[in-house]
């Protein structure tokens, strides 16, 4: 499968590293080419539906209206 069109600029390719399953919500952290970490919160019914697993190729998509800066 793969994306043609999407309207979310902020697309991070990488791997599945760890996925935490919740009983309604779990953590897909994803690690980037770069060796980023990017952690997605989605429905442990997504997580099933797409049949994510460990070691998986996806691509992570940001879309924010808001985004918070702490000075430190």
């Amino acid at each position: 499968m793969s994306v043609s069109a999407i309207n979310a600029r902020n697309q991070f390719h990488g791997r599945i590293k760890e996925i935490i399953i919740g009983p309604v919500v779990s953590e897909v952290d994803v690690e980037t080419n770069e060796g980023i970490v990017v952690t997605s919160v989605i429905t442990t019914r997504s997580v099933q539906d797409l049949q994510l697993e460990v070691g998986t190729e996806v691509l992570a998509l940001v879309k924010s209206t808001e985004v918070a800066i702490a000075k430190l």
